[in-house]
């Protein structure tokens, strides 16, 4: 991180004041004065300003993320495949991972944050939290794919509910699911020989997609942020 954007991040100084404190030599770095603006720290150096220690306190981020299809939600990629975490602003040095995922080939809302107790609580599925998709098909759906699925139904040894279906067409639905196991609407679809040719999140509980464009971020409100830590539909 860069020595003037460490001290913006701790509270010392907007970064233009923090670069006129870099030359005047105010600031030293492991007990060496660095007067180099632009010069890089790491999160486990030693900064003073006159002698006094500066902490740089964690940012906590909640956002949420429309992600396109065509991009992971995961930290890397040996494949060297576009990565959903890279979409988010450039400003953010913090370490961020997603809550949840989205498929490789689905698009839509994902929530971003580097806070481990936010990610636990609305990333268990005890959470409860309602997800809703919008997933349009190849060729028609018959009536039974929805009447079965909010049912339930086994498709390879796994059991698979809906909560709500809303037919929007002969090829297109609304599902809303509670739990949301992996790939699940993907592979019940399948199960009826049926082909997605768009499946879209648009709602996690209070958070809807609106009209954040496909490579957006936004952070999310203290509405949403609260409705989340108390499994608010």
């Amino acid at each position: 991180m860069r020595l003037q954007v460490y001290l913006a991040h701790a509270g010392v100084a907007s970064r233009r004041a923090a670069e006129k404190l870099i030359r005047t030599g105010r600031v030293s770095v492991n007990g060496s004065v660095v007067s180099l603006v632009g010069a890089k720290v790491l999160p486990r150096d030693e900064v003073c300003i006159d002698g006094v220690a500066v902490r740089l306190e964690r940012r906590r981020y909640h956002l949420a993320l429309h992600k396109p299809e065509g991009y992971l939600c995961s930290a890397a990629d040996p494949q060297g495949r576009l990565l959903a975490l890279d979409l988010l602003p450039g400003e953010i040095t913090e370490r961020l991972y997603t809550v949840g995922r989205l498929d490789y080939r689905s698009s839509g809302l994902i929530l971003v944050t580097n806070d481990g107790v936010f990610a636990a609580q609305v990333g268990h599925p005890s959470a409860g939290i309602p997800k809703e998709y919008l997933v349009e098909t190849s060729g028609f759906i018959p009536p039974r794919v929805a009447e079965e699925f909010l049912r339930g139904l086994v498709v390879e040894g796994v059991r698979y509910r809906a909560e709500a279906i809303e037919r929007l067409g002969k090829k297109a639905l609304r599902i809303l699911l509670i739990e949301g196991k992996n790939r699940e609407i993907r592979r019940v679809l399948s199960h009826f020989h049926l082909h997605p040719v768009r499946l879209c999140r648009i709602r996690i509980g209070p958070v809807c997609l609106g009209d954040l464009k496909p490579g957006e971020s936004r952070p999310l409100t203290g509405f949403e942020y609260t409705g989340l830590m108390q499994g608010t539909p």
